[in-house]
């Protein structure tokens, strides 16, 4: 048996759906089971055991290689039995039917119904979607293909490599000697509703290199600028950033791994966090924290309770962007106080 599986292009949405993709591993332990994803995603996954090979897929990439045609050409060659459509969108349901597989499961969302033979709905009250849980969602699909009820744990793996790049690190940055290490992620790839102000990172990093813990900003390649500026503001010499190393998911992975704590934006770190098990404080501004719930007990939310909460939007339409400038760093330092006692009573359990 071939199963393709189209994967999300939020790194996130990528970590939720590792439940699904252990469920149909298990499910089918013969089977050759294909990832249909974008390049980078394959970094995410690194050193998991689900997947046999990746298909890379990206509309608008210059490498024809990876476009639709191309493919499609290459699922045809495969003899794909089964598609499972973790996206939702109406190209990559042609996608799978183009490619040639007999059986495609996914939502019938967006118009793409008649694309699908195994159509799952989501739930709706009237014309809006309920907020739920992004990996349950997901989850529903395995079900679909008679796969047994799933832990929702998240996991990841770590490679070699990566970890001798994270200790590289950490030498170059002089954490080699801190009893602990704070990660903090201030990105989020959504849009700026999400970002918590620069200013309010610097004042926490340095409050937290006051009590004695050592401070990691972590960031993508569009982020280095960011993350600069949040060790120049902070000001102490034990507060520093990976804006000059050199960029990858798997060095985020490995120095999420060594650290003790990571205060985050609702975006992919929080859960590269979860899944390795690394406890976190996550802000939360225009989103409903239902549709990115992990079941992480590791994972404490902050979010304030405003009217125009949660709008769901990329740029606050109010232009105020209260929900995030009104989350005060006082505030998100207590969570953090609260998370370390935390950890240390479990890991003392």
């Amino acid at each position: 048996m071939k199963l393709a599986v189209f994967l999300p292009n939020w790194i996130g949405d990528v970590v939720m759906a590792t439940p699904t993709l252990r469920a149909l591993r298990h499910r089918f332990p013969q089977a050759r089971i294909l990832g249909v994803m974008r390049p980078y995603v394959a970094d995410v996954l690194a050193g998991t055991r689900w997947l046999d090979d990746a298909v890379f897929f990206d509309h608008r990439s210059e490498n024809a290689y990876r476009r639709m045609p191309s493919v499609a050409r290459q699922l045809r060659a495969e003899r794909i039995d089964t598609a499972v459509l973790l996206t939702n969108s109406w190209r990559t349901g042609l996608l799978a039917r183009w490619g040639g597989a007999r059986e495609r499961v996914g939502y019938a969302r967006g118009g793409r119904g008649w694309l699908l033979s195994t159509k799952l709905r989501p739930p709706r009250q009237g014309r809006r979607y309920l907020p739920s849980p992004v990996l349950d969602y997901y989850l529903e699909l395995a079900y679909a293909l008679g796969c047994p009820a799933e832990s929702p744990r998240m996991e990841l793996a770590v490679l070699g490599d990566d970890r001798r790049a994270a200790a590289s690190a950490w030498s170059r940055l002089g954490l080699d000697g801190a009893r602990s290490v704070i990660a903090l992620n201030s990105g989020g790839a959504f849009g700026a509703a999400k970002l918590w102000p620069t200013e309010y990172f610097a004042e926490l990093a340095r409050e937290l290199a006051g009590r004695g813990h050592a401070v990691l900003v972590l960031c993508g390649p569009s982020e280095r600028a960011i993350a600069a500026e949040i060790v120049r503001s902070a000001g102490d010499r034990r507060v520093a950033s990976l804006a000059d190393e050199p960029m990858s998911i798997g060095l985020t992975k490995a120095c999420l791994e060594r650290t003790r704590l990571l205060v985050t934006t609702d975006s992919g770190p929080r859960h590269l966090a979860a899944a390795l098990g690394v406890p976190s404080v996550s802000l939360f501004g225009p989103t409903h924290i239902a549709w990115s719930d992990n079941h992480a007990a590791t994972d404490m939310h902050v979010q304030l309770k405003l009217e125009c909460q949660p709008c769901q939007q990329r740029v606050c339409p109010l232009k105020h962007h209260r929900c995030m400038r009104e989350l005060s760093v006082e505030r998100v330092m207590a969570a953090v106080v609260d998370q370390l006692r935390r950890t240390e009573h479990a890991d003392a359990a």
